[in-house]
């Protein structure tokens, strides 16, 4: 069947408006993707009639949210093959589900000097900065993996050993789009007794991602990245470990009772859900992996190779591109970091809006990936299910654009 990406267009309001007096060509979705009319409905909905607190009341409104807050849940842990929806926390976004395991995991482990966590070259700062903080409340030694010229992760052979207790790496790489291969990751962590943590922040969206499939311990991604709002994120964790780990907040709805003298607490996920939750965010991210689930991961995923097959082509055409990452669209996702021969990417950035070209100019939360390759800040153009080809030829056409104004 062929993906009918005129179709999908039609769900995203935002699509049809223009930037600049020019028409909206929106190649940040590795930012923050758009959202389709149906998530944006069941949000206002559940707000106009069925607002109320979840796991506190026994009235209608509260009974009724409830059972929208653990039927969203229920989706989530489905679409990621979850063994139980008791494994999905829903938390604010990837970072604090990364900065949960971090907080907690470690401090089940008992984490001390001579103990070492692995990560990569290639992260974003929230898989880094966490596991660094760890290391200096526990003395704990941060090692990492090395990115190659082409963006694909450095495998190097003894960096994980008896000595490492965490491995903590990106699935997907937001900056350079690189797909990892985390199977002899995961086998190699596994046979020293470590635990191993992905950052799926760009793969769930994009991909089909079964967590059974991977072998992960745990992993994290964001509702604002697949068609749902922002101020919602998930950690999938297998149930046996998040059983055995301290809470990361505490408050309302993780204890189990509470006297003067000490506290119990709830079994997962409530343990990890401290106070009222982001409830109709999770309505709104529910109703986007119906969304998902109806086009189908694999379509929308082959959509993305098609068009990043086409945009890699159409860029590296233009005279003095030079991309980042991945050649070419095998084991890389629809993220394309570019620079521009002579101009800052600020610069390129600011010329593509007043095209109404969105892209994301920066270091993308990700330095040393940037330092890896030379540079303080790349042009990221991000695709999704709504990418059209029309709208990489209006971004290689801005680019000519902006060699004209700094030729």
């Amino acid at each position: 069947m062929t993906f009918d990406v005129v179709r999908v267009r039609a769900d995203f309001p935002i699509l049809s408006r223009e930037v600049n007096g020019h028409p909206l060509v929106y190649l940040d979705s590795a930012n923050t993707s758009q959202k389709p009319a149906q998530v944006i409905k069941a949000m206002r909905l559940h707000n106009e009639r069925h607002n109320g607190n979840v796991s506190r009341s026994v009235h209608t409104l509260g009974t009724e949210a409830t059972s929208a807050y653990e039927d969203a849940r229920g989706k989530v842990a489905a679409f990621v093959g979850a063994a139980t929806p008791d494994e999905i926390v829903f938390t604010k976004n990837s970072t604090e589900a990364i900065n949960l395991v971090a907080h907690s995991l470690g401090q089940h482990l008992a984490l001390k000097p001579g103990d070492e966590i692995v990560i990569s070259e290639m992260e974003h700062h929230s898989n880094i900065v966490p596991w660094q903080l760890l290391c200096e409340r526990t003395g704990a030694t941060l090692r990492w993996f090395g990115v190659t010229d082409e963006g694909r992760l450095l495998f190097e052979e003894g960096l994980i050993n008896e000595r490492t207790k965490i491995v903590s790496v990106v699935h997907m790489s937001n900056v350079l789009g690189t797909i990892n291969d985390v199977s002899q990751i995961v086998e190699q962590a596994h046979s020293f007794g470590a635990l191993v943590m992905l950052d799926c922040s760009q793969s769930v969206p994009h991909l089909p991602v079964d967590v059974q499939a991977l072998g992960a311990d745990f992993i994290a991604f964001t509702g604002h990245k697949m068609l749902g709002p922002t101020g919602i994120g998930v950690l999938w964790g297998r149930y046996d470990l998040l059983a055995a780990m301290p809470p990361f907040l505490a408050g309302g709805s993780m204890i189990e009772t509470v006297t003067m003298g000490g506290t119990t607490y709830a079994p997962p996920p409530a343990r990890f859900e401290a106070g009222t939750p982001p409830i109709a965010e999770a309505v709104g991210l529910g109703v986007a992996v119906d969304y998902l689930n109806e086009l189908g991961m694999e379509a929308i995923h082959q959509h993305e190779q098609d068009i990043t097959a086409y945009a890699l082509k159409t860029l590296s055409d233009v005279p003095g591109v030079r991309i980042f990452g991945p050649a070419t669209p095998e084991g890389r996702g629809g993220t394309l970091s570019f620079g521009v021969d002579g101009v800052h990417p600020h610069d390129v950035g600011q010329i593509l809006d007043a095209l109404g070209v969105e892209v994301r100019v920066g270091h993308h939360c990700a330095k040393p990936t940037c330092a890896r390759f030379g540079v303080p800040a790349m042009t990221r153009a991000s695709f999704y299910l709504y990418t059209t080809t029309d709208e990489i030829d209006a971004l290689a056409r801005g680019l000519d654009h902006v060699k004209k104004v700094f030729g």
